[in-house]
């Protein structure tokens, strides 16, 4: 367990808590949907010199950034050390459309990177992980409303077998070795700050961008697909709160189920026409209605909420009203 220095910072409009704690934390796979927006909440809770990004790509970036392939277990090590890291987010992974279309290379990226730093951890060079899951684990015989926390997964994708095979990883760790992993299983995630990145559930995002720039959307699901999202806002609070809670409070060290809200491709196009009434939307689906098919339309997070006590700040309508105004900015910004 950390030991934070807590600073008071004033500022003129309120009081800035900035976190200190030893060590540094690392943000591998900073470039990806998640990436972005976690490393903006987490630079503003621990300072510019906490933080260390790294990608098997560069990022163009004002802190450190170390170009990293996450399976290179060597030059992961030598940074860990170098850099006196402490805490590890583990974010590089092949999504799930992304990895059926390459599935020996998404196993090897989603598997052999969470080993490396397992056994960093093992080792005691790493004291906490974050490694996110997904509702990818669970397939067409899991219980399709209020999917509970304990059920039945059977995951039919590479990227769900991955996952679910890497929280039985990181609970066998924590359980052998002591390993301090947390993890979420992450519904889809809609985000204005990275563009998408290959996910089924992606859909949720690339429809604003079309309904934004050319006002009509074609999209590769069926209208009536219901699936579990989330904003990115409280994606990102649900995973600094699950790592900013204490050692005890942590039961769970496969996966927590998370959820805010769920709808479907034909909801969604309504709520962003009361904004874009000019907006149209045709559907041609493809292979990823059959993945989109074996996965949960509405998730039980009970757990998550007793534990550490998880509650959303998005509803859906202000989810998409919030997404369509930082959106629009961005574009014009860009313009």
């Amino acid at each position: 367990m950390f030991f934070y220095l807590i600073i008071f910072l004033h500022i003129c409009k309120g009081h800035y808590i900035m976190k200190i704690m030893p060590g540094r934390i690392l943000i591998i796979g900073c470039g990806g949907q998640i990436g972005t927006p976690l490393t903006n909440k987490l630079t503003e809770l621990y300072g510019s010199r906490q933080i260390l990004l790294s990608d098997i790509k560069p990022v163009d970036t004002p802190l450190d950034f170390v170009q990293l392939d996450v399976t290179d277990k060597n030059t992961l090590f030598e940074t860990v050390k170098k850099y006196d890291v402490k805490e590890v987010y583990l974010l590089a992974a092949l999504l799930s459309a992304t990895a059926e279309k390459k599935p020996a290379e998404g196993w090897k990226i989603n598997m052999e990177g969470l080993f490396n730093v397992l056994h960093l951890a093992k080792d005691k060079y790493i004291e906490k992980i974050f490694w996110p899951s997904s509702i990818a684990i669970f397939g067409p015989t899991t219980p399709k409303k209020n999917t509970p926390q304990h059920t039945v997964v059977e995951p039919v994708t590479v990227y769900g077998i991955s996952k679910y095979a890497g929280e039985l990883w990181c609970q066998y760790y924590h359980q052998k070795y002591g390993v301090d992993v947390r993890s979420l299983r992450y519904p889809g995630l809609i985000s204005y700050d990275a563009p998408p990145g290959g996910g089924t559930t992606d859909y949720a995002v690339e429809i604003f961008h079309y309904a934004i720039k050319k006002q009509h959307y074609t999209c590769f699901l069926k209208p009536d697909t219901r699936l579990p999202m989330m904003y990115m806002p409280d994606a990102i609070h649900a995973t600094i709160s699950l790592m900013e809670s204490s050692y005890e409070k942590i039961r769970n060290r496969m996966s927590y189920n998370i959820h805010a809200f769920d709808f479907t491709p034909q909801e969604i196009f309504n709520e962003i026409k009361k904004h874009i009434p000019e907006f149209t939307i045709d559907y041609q689906p493809d292979f990823r209605q059959q993945i989109a098919d074996s996965w949960p339309q509405s998730i039980d997070d009970t757990e998550a909420r007793n534990d550490w006590g998880w509650q959303p700040k998005y509803s859906f309508s202000v989810m998409v009203e919030d997404m369509i105004k930082n959106l629009q900015q961005k574009i014009l910004k860009n313009v």
